[in-house]
């Protein structure tokens, strides 16, 4: 197995060496230095590793490694649940294969099927898309499974769930049987691994990286209000110097309802939920990664698998019962390369019990505040 560095950076083609370069990574992270041998060796892969941790990289770089460019087929298939998150990783691919021959597509549902028809006829070598999609594209034989050598789930957590399921397995079962799987998420319950163990190598390599492995720093606070205040609370938040910060919230109606009143506050803000069209949704992570705006209001599942790199602050408007909610919530802060992040929760005396119960389940350490004259300073 290759598993000195040196020689597997050495051995990358010409195009991924200059990507690489272009990106300014110092180092590899935790999860990419653990995983790369691995998939570069054929091998399966289960890896949890928290949210910003670098995990795309972590299977694209020996994947892209491992493509043969002179071979017309679709070589690697990326899967993910979301719209937002298949086209993030499809940026990616298109800023990694730049000066290389590797052609690639993306696959979403709601996207015309008659040009990804088109995009197929061209054979690419790699393929990102939703499981619907692909799916609907493989049953009409446009997408041939037996070609794939390996297949990726991205936030697989959110694939082996019984809205994807069927469709998830329908795909695998099309696959070879030497068909490489890997499976990447933040968090990986041992639901989904039973699940994964059915339709992986028995010798699959699991990977763990915890937060502490992760380079940047998360400080943890929070802040005692009523229910009532915490409009007024986020609009002085965003008013801190050098605040851009991602605000949660599960309950869409009192989202739209907390930006309808902060907008007639002169407050310039995003909204991005999963009722909002496609294209709304994309306006909005662009607008908000440009710097239009300093606040983007989000559910859960509309910012899953989010990737902003200088974002500073994120603001927890209600409590999640589960403790893995706050993670992938805090992982939005503080990604490879950022120095350090903040994540302000918002609570009532009821959501801090709550609070104070996932940061024990979590062992981090937590610090009340208060907003004074712009600043964020001890209780």
């Amino acid at each position: 197995m290759i598993d000195n560095k040196q020689e597997w950076m050495d051995s990358l083609p010409s195009y991924l060496k200059e990507a690489w370069e272009e990106a300014e990574y110092e180092s590899l992270t935790a999860v990419q230095e653990q995983a790369i041998p691995f998939i570069l060796n054929g091998e399966d892969v289960l890896a949890e590793a928290p949210t910003g941790s670098g995990k795309t990289l972590a299977y694209l770089i020996p994947l892209l490694k491992n493509i043969n460019p002179e071979q017309k087929r679709t070589q690697v298939l990326i899967m993910a649940s979301s719209h937002e998150l298949v086209m993030q990783i499809f940026h990616e691919v298109q800023a990694w294969t730049k000066g290389s021959s590797i052609v690639s597509a993306s696959l979403i549902g709601g996207a015309n099927i008659k040009r990804q028809m088109e995009k197929l006829k061209k054979k690419p070598q790699i393929v990102v898309g939703t499981p619907g999609r692909i799916h609907e594209l493989m049953n009409k034989k446009k997408l041939k499974a037996h070609e794939i050598q390996s297949l990726v789930m991205d936030e697989a957590d959110q694939l082996l769930v019984p809205e994807h399921i069927q469709t998830v397995k329908s795909i695998l079962d099309s696959t070879m049987k030497e068909c490489q799987t890997l499976l990447f998420s933040a968090t990986l319950p041992e639901e989904v691994l039973e699940l994964a163990h059915e339709f992986m190598d028995e010798n699959a390599e699991v990977i763990r990286v915890s937060e502490e492995q992760m380079k940047p720093e998360v400080n943890h606070t929070y802040i005692v209000c009523e229910d009532r205040d915490k409009k007024e609370m986020v609009r002085k938040l965003a008013h801190i110097d050098g605040f851009k910060g991602l605000a949660f919230m599960q309950d869409i109606a009192k989202l739209n309802i907390l930006a309808e009143k902060l907008t007639y506050q002169h407050l310039d803000l995003g909204l991005l939920h999963s009722d909002a069209k496609k294209e709304q949704r994309a306006k909005a992570i662009k607008e908000f990664r440009n710097g239009e705006y300093h606040l983007l209001l989000a559910t859960d599942v509309a910012a899953r698998g989010l990737d902003i790199k200088d974002i500073t602050y994120i603001v927890n408007l209600d409590m999640p019962k589960e403790t893995t909610s706050y993670i992938h919530r805090s992982g939005r802060t503080a990604r490879i390369g950022a120095k350090e992040g903040t994540v302000v929760s918002l609570v009532n005396p009821v959501e801090e019990k709550r609070l104070k119960k996932h940061a024990r389940d979590l062992g981090i350490h937590l610090e009340e505040k208060v907003v004074y004259k712009g600043r964020l300073k001890d209780a």
